[in-house]
């Protein structure tokens, strides 16, 4: 018998990054989009090296586990400049494309010279080799014989052309021609970016904190180097002992080094070279009178292709007469939210707004900080930070006739809302609001909640290790659908109950630590990211099936405060298990993980991310 296979977390994700770089040869794609697949796995692999390598980084740096890492993603890097180069070749005929320096003609090298000069010169800094071991991670830098340049982080890498349509040139290629602006002495000037770990001086902060807190926001620990080829030998030495990395940390390739630059391609290029809009399907009923919707049914959506705008309306039924009260988590709702926008219109009709913005969600503390302080000018509460992060999914209305809940598997996000997989539950159901008001009111007092109905903390842990062995029979079948699968625990119930003769069918989008022959196990990647979390257990016949905000992770289950729920509504539970049940038959986005390795299922007739 084939035996399983553990994996490294951090291994597993690359392989799921890989899999985003995969969609950059997808001939159902149109070449725009497949383009963006190259800017995502490009913004993916600097996370990777700027806070998913963190443990193996800073723990087993000399082990081979992060060997393999490194050489994974050295792989990865190499097919992307190549897929990056493959495509611009397809965009040329088409209109779209990307100019050497030494392709413009003169007047064009005159006006790009004034550009600079006035333009970018002016914020470029020009440093000394003694100051190679305090670069900005991610920017992009050149090297000169007796000076280091860093060009401006708020200028677009890509210029458009004046006069010729669809072309372009990097900025990179224009300071390289234009050096002597920058450069005391001439000397030809050569790319390199480097990543750090980022990191803040305490892990738990609350409001009155993180202010001081972000502007002491530490760089950690250099943990990559980017080069162009032909980098001077000595002077890439010298740069890589002030950085504290070995060789295997440092990557030689091609300009451009940052390949998130493609985006700005994917929005110039014609839009018949992207996907058509998608028109979502809208809730009438609902969208009208949510409330006299809800009081009558629950209601199951599946986000983006039933509309995002319902979970908005629903926010702005908070101004109904009948609401007193309004409680919300908010995790990374961006620069502009409707729902938030809704929320301080409440608390300006004088309605008590509870907000539960959570200030830690990674990348986006500055953000939140700003929606912080707009919350508390408008008079909507901010509840105090409890000590665990808070990634659960809610939006609660009570009023003097009972309340209304939603719950959720997405952020309250209205681009993710277009762009994510994600459930939302809306219910009038008292067991369901009075379990909900209990989960607020604990977390505002800075207890942990007693729930009778609902799921949180390690309650989510033990509810899916009871159920997955009520299964661990013959007859017996569990579905789980999750972004991170990685318990020990759950992975090991899951494990046996397969030996036993039960189904077990998983869907993991990104990291999946054991591959096991019994284990039926796929990731899909495609248009929409997969961003859905729900759990359906057969019990003899008589489904029982959960969503939630949580992955099935350690983290998620004892460090954050998150909401697994049973979906009540026999009419939703039939429609989550649908599209369970359509996903797992795509064979358009489906990647077979099994201990041998990937299966790709392209072309085939069952696509589950269409409607």
């Amino acid at each position: 018998m084939k035996h399983p296979v553990s994996i490294l977390p951090e291994l597993s994700w690359l392989r799921f990054n890989r899999r985003v770089l995969l969609q950059t040869e997808r001939p159902d794609f149109p070449l725009l989009e497949r383009l963006r697949f190259v800017a995502i796995w490009a913004k993916n692999m600097d996370e990777f090296f700027t806070a998913r390598i963190a443990k193996p980084f800073l723990k087993d740096r000399q082990g081979p586990g992060y060997r393999a890492l490194l050489q994974e993603a050295r792989l990865q890097k190499g097919l992307a400049r190549a897929r990056y180069s493959v495509l611009l070749e397809e965009l040329r005929p088409k209109g779209l494309e990307v100019l050497r320096a030494e392709d413009l003609d003169e007047e064009e090298k005159v006006y790009f010279g004034v550009y600079l000069a006035e333009v970018a010169v002016p914020r470029t800094d020009l440093l000394d080799w003694a100051q190679a071991g305090d670069l900005t991670s991610g920017a992009l830098y050149f090297a000169s014989e007796r000076h280091l340049v860093r060009l401006p982080q708020d200028l677009p890498r890509l210029l458009p052309v004046p006069g010729r349509e669809g072309a372009f040139v990097r900025l990179g290629e224009l300071f390289r021609l234009r050096s002597d602006l920058v450069l005391p002495e001439p000397g030809p000037l050569y790319e390199f970016r480097a990543l750090r770990l980022l990191e803040s001086e305490q892990a738990r902060v609350d409001w009155d904190d993180l202010p001081q807190v972000l502007e002491g926001r530490m760089e950690g620990a250099f943990t990559h180097l980017e080069a162009e080829e032909g980098f001077p030998a000595p002077w890439l030495a010298r740069l890589r002992e002030a950085l504290g990395l070995s060789e295997e940390e440092v990557h030689l390739q091609a300009p451009p080094l940052d390949l998130s630059l493609a985006e700005a391609l994917v929005e110039a290029g014609p839009a018949g070279l992207r996907f058509p809009p998608l028109r979502p399907e809208r809730p009438k009923v609902f969208l009208k009178a949510p409330l006299a919707r809800l009081s009558r049914k629950d209601l199951l959506l599946y986000h983006p292709f039933q509309d995002y705008r319902a979970v908005e309306r629903f926010a702005e039924a908070a101004w109904d007469p009948g609401v007193e009260e309004v409680w919300a988590t908010l995790y990374r709702i961006g620069p502009q939210n409707p729902l938030a926008e809704a929320l301080i219109a409440a608390a300006r009709m004088g309605k008590r707004v509870h907000v539960l913005l959570e200030a830690r969600a990674r990348f986006d503390e500055l953000l939140n900080l700003a929606w912080y302080l707009r919350f508390r000018r408008a008079g909507v509460k901010v509840v105090p930070l409890p000590e665990r992060k808070v990634h659960a999914k809610a939006l609660l209305l009570l009023g003097r006739e009972g309340g209304f809940a939603h719950l959720g598997t997405g952020n309250y996000n209205p681009q993710n809302g277009a762009r994510y997989t994600d459930f939302s539950y809306f219910t009038a159901r008292k067991e369901v609001v009075e379990d909900l008001r209990r989960f607020f009111l604990a977390l505002s007092e800075g207890k942990e909640p007693e729930l009778s109905l609902l799921y949180t903390g390690p309650r989510i842990r033990a509810l899916l290790l009871e159920r997955i062995r009520a299964e661990a029979h013959p007859e017996g079948r569990v579905i789980l659908k999750f972004n991170h699968l990685t318990d020990p625990e759950v992975l090991e119930a899951l494990q046996e109950a397969a030996k036993k003769g039960a189904r077990v069918q998983l869907i993991v989008r990104s990291t999946l630590t054991l591959l096991h022959p019994l284990l039926e196990a796929r990731s899909l990647v495609g248009r929409f990211l997969e961003h859905a979390r729900a759990a359906a257990f057969r019990d003899g016949g008589r489904w029982r099936v959960y969503l939630g905000s949580a992955d099935a992770m350690p983290r998620n289950f004892d460090r954050r405060y998150e909401l697994f729920f049973p979906v009540l509504d026999e009419e939703a539970r039939k429609e989550v298990l649908r599209v369970l049940k359509r996903q797992l038959k795509d064979d358009r986005n489906t990647f077979l993980l099994t201990p041998e390795g990937e299966v790709r299922l392209w072309g085939g007739r069952h696509d589950a991310q269409s409607w």
